[in-house]
């Protein structure tokens, strides 16, 4: 083997930085967005450090998670229905109640036209340009492009091969940065503004597994710092560095000290959380400020409503349904394969 592999299937670290990330994205939104989008009303007296540092976390938390499905898959259908059965329901659950609230509250600086509603129903609103029922969406859109990616060299290429195609995709990029006119849709499905921070989860997960060592990455994790250094800006660049040191001591075990009760169950419902916090936060923090509460007060009172949603939609809708999907999906081809096997 190239490296040490771990027996445990589920890295518990992993979700203690999902929990982190999780936070850090709500106190963002909170502290700074909530401002920019309802200046009139009082606001908490500070604003969290501004940026998407916090989404390249969770891009390249994704690019090392990505392995945990396709090694259980088979065809692309089963990669498809376990996205989907993962993301879905989940997703049109907080869009719907976020809709709700949103109408209730009559928070039009929120509101969107019905076609883009539709749109949303569908999870491929960024893909048409259209606006998201919340803002936070927009990451759902650039996830669903690296799954396309990776199940499209996952079924053309094969994994082990995988270095020498994140090569390309970088050379792609850096295309990308001389043809400033490439067509959008291409930079989108490509993933190319945020693909390093996926490559650097990808190749720190082949060297948890065994398959890789640091030795033989270290080339293409320089190229991906590189990629990123050559295009964006400084403070950029110093986050993708962070993040490789960062799963550089996850593989070496010395994360485990992250691995909390509280922070675990965070990035537990990390999913659910993200997809339903902001909006409804801005909403509630709102009609507090409006009602001439404290804008600490408020700010609690947003976190505590989105974490109490956050954990109901994870419990009530995002593992029961993604559990009943899967097992009737796996019920399904067992149905087939008997038929096909009972006519040779």
């Amino acid at each position: 083997m190239a490296g040490s592999h771990h027996n445990r299937s589920r890295l518990t670290e992993l979700d203690a930085l999902r929990g982190i990330g999780a936070l850090c994205v709500l106190v963002f939104h909170y502290s700074t967005r909530f401002h920019e989008l309802f200046p009139q009303a009082t606001h908490v007296p500070f604003s969290f450090l501004g940026g998407n540092y916090r989404v390249l976390l969770f891009f390249a938390i994704s690019g090392f998670a990505i392995f945990f499905t396709l090694d259980r898959i088979a065809t692309v259908a089963d990669f498809a229905v376990n996205r989907f059965a993962r993301l879905y329901p989940a997703y049109l659950t907080a869009m719907l109640l976020t809709l709700s609230i949103e109408y209730l509250a009559r928070a039009s600086p929120l509101l969107i036209g019905p076609g883009a509603i539709l749109a949303n129903v569908t999870m491929l609103q960024g893909f048409a340009f259209l606006p998201e029922v919340d803002g936070a969406y927009w990451t759902l859109t650039v996830e669903i492009a690296f799954y396309f990616c990776m199940v499209a060299i996952w079924k053309w290429v094969g994994l082990q091969r995988l270095e020498p195609v994140l090569l390309g995709w970088l050379a792609l990029r850096w295309l990308f940065a001389l043809w400033p006119g490439m067509p959008e849709r291409i930079v989108m499905l490509a993933v190319l503004r945020y693909v390093p921070f996926f490559i650097i989860g990808m190749l720190s997960c082949r060297v948890w597994s065994g398959q890789r060592n640091w030795r033989q990455q270290l080339p293409y994790a320089s190229l991906a710092l590189l990629s990123i250094a050559t295009i964006d800006g400084w403070d950029i660049t110093l986050a993708g560095v962070i993040l490789l040191a960062l799963f550089g001591a996850l593989i070496a075990g010395r994360l485990r000290f992250l691995c909390l009760p509280p922070l675990v169950w965070m990035g537990g419902i990390s999913y659910s959380f993200y997809l339903i916090h902001q909006h409804v936060g801005f909403v509630v923090m709102l009609k507090m400020a409006q009602a001439g509460y404290s804008p600490w007060i408020g700010f609690a009172a947003a976190f505590l409503v989105a974490l109490a949603l956050g954990t109901l939609i994870n419990r009530a809708v995002e593992r029961p349904a993604a559990e009943a999907i899967l097992n009737w999906w796996r019920r399904r081809r067992s149905t087939v394969r008997e038929a096909a096997a009972s006519t040779t």
